[in-house]
This record gives C-alpha cells, sequence and structure tokens, in this order.
C-alpha cells in the first residue's frame, strides 16, 4: 500500500507565498497523522516568528492542507513492487554552500532514513552549516514522493491492463522507472559492485561555497526569474 519508502512516514511540504510585497517560502517535513489543528498552530507560531502580514495566516493553513490533502489521497492505495533501485540527484544552494550529488537509493528499504544520510553526507564532506544537511533530506524525500506517486499510477495501469499471466509485459514503466531499471543493469549478478573508472565522475559529490557576491547574485537572478 502507498506510502513513502523510508523508516519515517514523513511527507514534503513546501511553501511559497506572497502578500502584499512580502514573500515568504519554506520546505519542511510534515507527519501526516498529526492533528489537523497543529497546521493552524504551526502557521500561527511562523507568522508570529517571522513578523509577517496576517494574510499569511490562512493562505499557509491553506497550502499545508491542500498537500496534506493530495498525500492522504493516495493512502489505501496499491503501489508497483518489484525491485527498484532509483538514482536520487541533488543539486542545492544552502546559503553560501552549493552542493550536487547523484547515487543510488533502494526503494524496497523501508528502513532507510534520509536524515541520517544527509547528517553522514555532511560530515563526510565537512560541511558546517547546520541548514544544508535538512535540505539534503528534503530534496531526497521530495523525490522519494514523486516516485511513490508514480508507483501508485503504474499500479493502476498496471491493473487495468492486465490479461493473465502476460499482464507485466504489458507493462509501461514511467521515466523513473525506466531509469531505475538501465541503472539496474550495472548492477546485475554478473557485474562487479565497484564502478569504472569512467563513471567515478558521475558519483563524485561537488562541493562549492560562494562568496557573499555570488549569493546575491543567485538570489536577485532568483528573485527575477520568480516574478
Amino acid at each position: 500500500k502507498f506510502r513513502m519508502p523510508t523508516a519515517e512516514n514523513l511527507i514534503p511540504i513546501r511553501l511559497d507565498i506572497e502578500v502584499d510585497g512580502q514573500r515568504y517560502k519554506d520546505a519542511f517535513t510534515w507527519n501526516p497523522y498529526d492533528p489537523d489543528s497543529e497546521v493552524v498552530m504551526f502557521a500561527k507560531r511562523t507568522v508570529k516568528d517571522l513578523k509577517l502580514a496576517p494574510g499569511f495566516l490562512p493562505q499557509i493553513v491553506q497550502s499545508i492542507q491542500s498537500q496534506l490533502a493530495t498525500f492522504r489521497s493516495y493512502e489505501g492505495q496499491d503501489m508497483y513492487v518489484g525491485d527498484k533501485i532509483i538514482p536520487i540527484k541533488l543539486d542545492l544552494q544552502v546559503n553560501h554552500t552549493v552542493i550536487r550529488d547523484q547515487f543510488l537509493w533502494d526503494l524496497n528499504n523501508f528502513d532507510s532514513d534520509p536524515e541520517e544520510f544527509a547528517r553522514t553526507l555532511c560530515k563526510d564532506l565537512g560541511i558546517e552549516d547546520p541548514e544544508v544537511g535538512p535540505a539534503v533530506a528534503f530534496a531526497i524525500r521530495e523525490q522519494l514522493y514523486e516516485i511513490a506517486i508514480q508507483n501508485v499510477t503504474s499500479a493502476r495501469e498496471n491493473r487495468i491492463s492486465k490479461k493473465g499471466r502476460r499482464a507485466a509485459e504489458h507493462f509501461t514503466p514511467s521515466k523513473a522507472s525506466g531509469a531505475a531499471l538501465d541503472l539496474m543493469k550495472l548492477f546485475s549478478f554478473r557485474s562487479s559492485v565497484v564502478r569504472k573508472r569512467k563513471e567515478w565522475d558521475y558519483y563524485k559529490p561537488v562541493l562549492d561555497l560562494l562568496s557573499n557576491e555570488e549569493v546575491d547574485a543567485l538570489e536577485a537572478k532568483e528573485e527575477r526569474s520568480g516574478r
């Protein structure tokens, strides 16, 4: 049945709200089983702590509740199952830190912990900014959530088109599952788990530290593109 393929069934929430020329953007995880009253309490605390205009309150509540409703609409539905190793890609800028990386993730490992993975990654790369780890974990969860939804759609399509024992032959994988199958070929029983030298650069983390001027330029560019 549908759920996040991680130990904790937390879902990613994104907010991007503008009221009277003031903009509030945020990204965090949420426990879908928390009572709905927590949404209102969170919105009130956020508006108060960040000194946002009162008009933000109902919009924050509405946005979170809408995303929670989308998640809950998939609950109880079947997911397409099978051996799935999928690629996760990172391309993030957090304050002065830019991190790019890609790695493989096992969708059938329901003990996986994106937050612990992010902490280990930051420790290995010597990243000191405490905001980078949560951003990495969120990026992983966001991609896993999208794939989980695709797996529900795939299961539905497979069930509709099922024709006896040949159902699997008629199944058309999504782009994500297609990429996963391509990657799985690299890890067949006949191949080595050690990557070839020519593949090293594809799986090597890239870490850059930006100057204040570079951060200001990127923020200005993002603001222009968001208009």
